[in-house]
């Protein structure tokens, strides 16, 4: 009979394995959602634009018959609706007070609309069991352990994950982010195949460095603020598209994304990214604090320029400027998107390559 630590971590991998294949039913549910839903909208504006010129073609037969052109016009603009309409269509997926900007149907203020968008609703519905099946994968490594279960980069990787699923499940209940679920989505089932496949570690106890109640704290903070970096980094990516896209409709373009009309208008993503990175930084500013805290205890010193101390100090340093730079010095749009994308980047890097390719106090990879 294996060990209860055994059992346990072979049921969590189990939870692991199936939590990767819900959140990719659910990702196909998203991706699913975004072309039905642009096919909709195409549907829309070619009606839209044939109504149009209907009540175009019938103006000027109406223009010199003298009082009756009034209502000639006004039974034209019932045909025809608002003006614009062609770009910014009234259906239900438009939602109330719509100012999402050009070639855009997606809510500015990201407020769920009064549509049924079936594959959306499903794609949520399956992100929250993979994420309660994630759980149960995190909670039986840690009951395995003995501890809390983030003490290598297998444990960081599944519950930060978690974590990242999790805060936008939790932000959908105040804003429609929907449109960001193939890519939350996505990037938890690659983080989960990166931790089964390249960092993979069995149950085991904590070297001694780690065995310390700051673990839970420092540790807590620093899941939770890359969580929150990871959708602000999807939301720039996002942002970037975006922009591109509206200054080549402005332009007279042709509109070669039309899935992106269900997102929100670069200024309306900037704004709220702009918003979760200044939360992630106060996370990531007492990540860094805690961390010296526990270095003094563990090594008898609060800076020692390990690579890891050195590569969180950097990240502190690009969100800071990235929050200076547009707070003061109007670094907006594109520019503000690529300097968070830098800092998520960074995030990337100390995680990855700093844990496997610099040795230091702080290589705790498990490898």
């Amino acid at each position: 009979m294996l060990p209860i630590n055994e059992t346990m971590g072979q049921y969590s991998e189990l939870f692991m394995l199936l939590a990767a294949g819900t959140y990719t039913v659910a990702f196909i549910a998203f991706a699913w959602d975004l072309a039905k839903s642009s096919k909709t909208l195409r549907a829309v504006d070619l009606k839209a634009a044939e109504l149009s010129g209907a009540a175009a073609a019938r103006v000027p037969v109406a223009a010199g018959v003298g009082s009756s052109a009034g209502a000639v016009d006004r039974a034209g603009a019932d045909v025809a609706g608002p003006a614009g309409r062609a770009e910014r269509p009234t259906s239900a997926m438009a939602g109330a007070g719509n100012a999402a900007g050009i070639g855009q149907t997606a809510d500015g203020d990201m407020r769920y609309a009064a549509e049924r968008r079936v594959p959306a609703r499903v794609a949520v519905a399956l992100t929250v069991l993979g994420a309660a099946i994630h759980a149960a994968g995190v909670i039986t490594r840690a009951i395995g352990a003995g501890r809390v279960p983030w003490g290598n980069m297998y444990e960081f990787l599944t519950t930060g994950a978690f974590v990242a699923v999790a805060v936008f499940l939790l932000v959908l209940i105040r804003r429609d982010l929907r449109f960001l679920g193939t890519f939350v989505v996505g990037l938890a089932i690659i983080m989960l195949v990166a931790a089964s496949v390249a960092y993979w570690t069995p149950v085991g106890h904590l070297v001694p460095a780690l065995q310390s109640y700051w673990l839970i704290i420092h540790v807590s903070i620093a899941v939770l603020s890359s969580a929150l970096f990871t959708l602000t980094f999807a939301m720039s990516a996002l942002q970037l598209v975006q922009s591109h896209r509206q200054k080549t409709i402005a332009a007279g373009g042709a509109d070669k994304l039309g899935f992106m009309r269900l997102v929100p208008n670069a200024l309306s993503l900037e704004n709220l990214s702009y918003r979760i990175n200044a939360i992630a930084f106060v996370g990531w500013t007492f990540t860094l604090m805690f961390g010296a805290i526990w270095a003094e205890k563990a090594w008898g010193r609060f800076w020692g320029w390990d690579t890891k101390e050195v590569w969180t100090f950097v990240i502190w340093v690009v969100y800071a400027g990235y929050l200076h730079a547009r707070a003061t010095r109007g670094w907006t749009g594109t520019r503000a998107a690529w300097l968070s994308i830098v800092g998520y980047l960074c995030v990337v890097f100390n995680f990855t390559i700093v844990n496997q390719f610099f040795n230091g106090l702080h290589s705790y990879s498990g490898l």
